[in-house]
C-alpha cells in the first residue's frame, strides 16, 4: 500500500528551508537518493515504511557543531 506524498512532500519543504538544506542534500542524508525529493515533488509515491522513515529523519535531525562553524 502506498501513501500521498503530498503532505510528505510539504513537510520536507519547510524542513529544507528551516535547515537551510538544499532538496539534493536532505535526499542524501534521509534517503541516501540525491533525487528522492525531485522525484517526490513529480509526483513519486512512498510506501508508508518510507514515510515514517523520513518523517523520523526530520524530528530527529541535529546541526553538528561542525556545520554550523562552517
Amino acid at each position: 500500500m502506498q501513501t500521498d506524498t503530498l503532505p510528505l512532500v510539504d513537510a520536507i519543504s519547510i524542513f529544507i528551508d528551516d535547515h537551510a538544506m538544499s532538496p539534493v542534500t536532505f535526499g542524501r542524508k534521509a534517503m541516501r537518493d540525491p533525487h528522492f525529493v525531485s522525484q517526490l515533488k513529480n509526483g513519486r509515491r512512498v510506501w508508508p515504511e518510507t514515510d515514517v522513515r523520513v518523517r523520523n529523519f526530520m524530528a530527529t535531525y541535529r546541526v553538528s557543531n561542525a556545520s554550523i562553524a562552517a
